[in-house]
């Protein structure tokens, strides 16, 4: 009788043990806590929990630093309100948030989202584009792949679904007033963790921050946000740049278009233009594809910035 229910005692506990996560819900984006140290963590209280035979031990406190209740820890259900296709491959998605509160994360952080396809979990890493006091709900940009399992998932969603999120996660802090100048260099939906940077300063008449942004999309066509793109330079402050790499001549932009427009890729050549046309000593932002982050490390440092004096998301 007592082996028996030593036996029944002990397959418990081994149902109680947490199951280390497969390499798909590691959003590779460097979280910190990630799924594996989240794992790491739940088998270390389950083995002390064991060891005292106390299933008491194996909860824990759970992070609520943010006024929408949203931990690095735990992945948090939000409804689907819009969901709109920007480009051929883009969605401008909004999540509700309970009552009027906002997300409460720091301008240009990031949150991980969970989707499930064919029964694997997967995970992957995107930046709000809402303003960071925005009340009641919050906006990602998503691009879809063609072979991607998360743009499967976001391909199915309908207004009124539900997504989970956690976070926030990122260590880059903007203060206002802190830099002469920002430089920011985006790819693609790397515009997304500048838009809330840029949004905060243009809506603080305290803050005297210049900003050069500089937008790299294949077309016209694929460049996301327009009118707030365009709304930003009005700003005394605000110079905004284009870099498109499938385009070849100016005649097919619009005029408000032509001068501040550059074709091909964002090189060295391009980038010392820039740095040495910062009306303050800049303070670089970089976001996009990791062999596009990596370019323009490099183009910086030949540029004459340090390695403290630039950072990549």
């Amino acid at each position: 009788m007592g082996n028996k229910e030593e036996e029944d005692t002990e397959e418990a506990w081994l149902q109680l043990r947490p199951v280390e996560p497969s390499p798909s819900q590691c959003c590779g984006s460097g979280c910190s806590p990630c799924v594996f140290d989240l794992y790491h963590r739940d088998l270390a209280r389950w083995e002390a929990a064991r060891a005292s035979n106390d299933r008491s031990l194996l909860s824990g406190k759970q992070s609520q630093s943010c006024p929408s209740n949203l931990s690095p820890e735990t992945f948090l259900a939000f409804h689907i309100s819009a969901m709109d296709k920007i480009t051929k491959d883009t969605y401008h998605v909004r999540f509700a948030l309970p009552g009027n509160s906002p997300l409460g994360l720091h301008p240009g952080q990031h949150l991980v989202l969970r989707g499930i396809v064919d029964d694997l979990e997967i995970q992957r890493a995107y930046t709000p584009i809402s303003p960071a006091n925005a009340e009641g709900y919050f906006e990602v940009l998503i691009k879809c792949y063609q072979t991607g399992l998360m743009s499967r998932c976001v391909k199915s969603w309908r207004v009124g679904d539900i997504a989970f999120w956690r976070g926030p996660f990122g260590s880059f802090y903007y203060k206002p007033n802190e830099y002469g100048e920002l430089l920011m260099l985006a790819a693609g939906t790397g515009l997304a963790p500048m838009v809330p940077i840029l949004k905060s300063i243009t809506d603080s008449a305290d803050d005297e921050t210049f900003v050069t942004l500089v937008c790299c999309f294949k077309t016209f066509e694929g460049i996301y946000l327009k009118t707030f793109l365009q709304e930003q330079a009005r700003f005394w402050n605000v110079r905004t740049f284009f870099v498109l790499s499938q385009e070849t001549s100016p005649e097919q932009l619009p005029w408000s278009y032509r001068e501040k427009t550059h074709f091909g890729r964002l090189d060295q050549d391009l980038i010392e233009e820039l740095v040495g046309c910062c009306r303050r000593k800049p303070f670089a932002l970089v976001c996009g594809s990791p062999k596009f982050t990596e370019d323009m490390a490099k183009y910086l440092l030949c540029a004459g910035l340090t390695k403290n004096s630039y950072f990549l998301f």
